[in-house]
């Protein structure tokens, strides 16, 4: 038997009913499917303010969306370390170990570079 339950449901559906259903309609229903943004733009735009608001819950499940919404393990380890000087190093420095997480149960890899090495 499959579960058919959103990700919103599954979370919290339980203890709260209407906030899941209104992330289901609204936010990714209505917000994400805006024609405003691509979804891979709105993917890197959700992503850079979850490490920046240190909201490390979210970010999991965001980085999932975002490798299936097209953005590249390599581009989100950018996104952190580009982060690092606006948002604050110690923030981009607790954002990764949830990434790197994220990213090793997704199966994505990076490349790690450092200068012009390739």
């Amino acid at each position: 038997m499959t579960d058919d339950r959103s990700p919103a449901q599954k979370a919290y559906g339980d203890v709260a009913p209407a906030l899941a259903d209104l992330s289901d309609r609204v936010l990714f229903g209505e917000i994400w499917e805006r024609p405003g943004l691509s979804k891979r733009d709105r993917s890197l735009i959700t992503v850079a303010s979850l490490v920046a608001l240190y909201r490390t819950n979210e970010l999991p499940g965001h980085v999932r969306r975002a490798l299936g919404n097209g953005v590249t393990a390599d581009e989100l380890t950018e996104l952190v370390t580009h982060l690092a000087f606006y948002a604050g190093w110690p923030t981009a420095n607790s954002a990764i170990p949830v990434l790197r997480k994220a990213l090793d149960e997704a199966g994505a890899s990076t490349i790690i570079r450092t200068g012009d090495q390739e």
